[in-house]
C-alpha cells in the first residue's frame, strides 16, 4: 500500500509540477511577440476592413500566435506550416466560395475539409489554416469582393508580419530559438546577429 501511494504521489507531483511551470521570462517574450504581431496586423488592416472583418481575420492569426509565440518548437509553428498552411487554406476557401456562393454550409464545409487535406499533402499542416479557409466563406461582402486578393492581403501580409515578428522576438534571448529548423535559424543568425 505504501509503495502504491508513493508511486501515485510521484506521478501526481510530476504532472502538476512539470505541466504548471511558470517561467516569467518565457511568458514575457510570448506576450511581447504576440502583442506586437497581432497589434501590428490590426493596425494595418484597420485602414482597409470593417471592425467585424478585423475580428474574423485576427481570429485565425490569434490561433497562429499561440503556436508561434507560445509553442515555438511545435511542427505546426514552423515557417513552412505557418505561411504555407494559411496560403493553401485561403486559396481553397476562396475557390469554394466562388464555386458555391449560394450554399454557405456546403462551401464552408468543403473548404475547411479540403484545406486540411491539401495542407497534409503539402506538409504545411497549420491548424489555424482551417479558420482562414472558413473566413473566406463566412466573411463580409467586402471579404468576398476581394476574391483571390484575400490570399495576398490580408492573409499573406498578415502571416508575413506574424513570421517576421516571431523571428525577432523568439530569437532575442539565448533560450528561445525559432524556427526549429537549423537552416532557417542559421540564415537568420548570419544576417541579423
Amino acid at each position: 500500500m505504501k509503495k502504491k501511494l508513493k508511486k501515485h504521489y510521484r506521478l501526481a507531483r510530476f504532472i502538476v509540477y512539470k505541466e504548471t511551470l511558470v517561467d516569467f521570462k518565457e511568458h514575457l517574450w510570448t506576450f511581447l511577440g504576440s502583442f506586437t504581431a497581432i497589434g501590428l496586423i490590426g493596425l494595418i488592416h484597420s485602414k482597409y476592413f470593417t471592425l467585424n472583418d478585423n475580428v474574423f481575420l485576427i481570429g485565425s492569426f490569434g490561433a497562429s500566435a499561440v503556436l508561434i509565440y507560445g509553442i515555438i518548437n511545435s511542427p505546426f509553428s514552423q515557417p513552412r506550416n505557418l505561411i504555407g498552411g494559411h496560403v493553401v487554406s485561403a486559396l481553397v476557401g476562396v475557390t469554394f466560395h466562388k464555386l458555391l456562393p449560394d450554399s454557405l454550409w456546403l462551401s464552408a464545409g468543403l473548404s475547411v475539409s479540403f484545406a486540411i487535406i491539401l495542407m497534409q499533402i503539402t506538409k504545411t499542416l497549420h491548424p489555424p489554416g482551417g479558420a482562414t479557409a472558413l473566413i473566406a466563406n463566412i466573411g463580409s461582402d467586402k471579404i468576398h469582393s476581394l476574391g483571390y486578393l484575400y490570399v495576398l492581403s490580408p492573409v499573406l501580409t498578415g502571416v508575413l508580419i506574424l513570421f517576421t515578428v516571431a523571428m525577432i522576438f523568439n530569437n532575442l534571448t539565448s533560450h528561445r530559438k525559432y524556427p526549429k529548423n537549423k537552416h532557417w535559424y542559421k540564415l537568420w543568425e548570419r544576417r541579423y546577429r
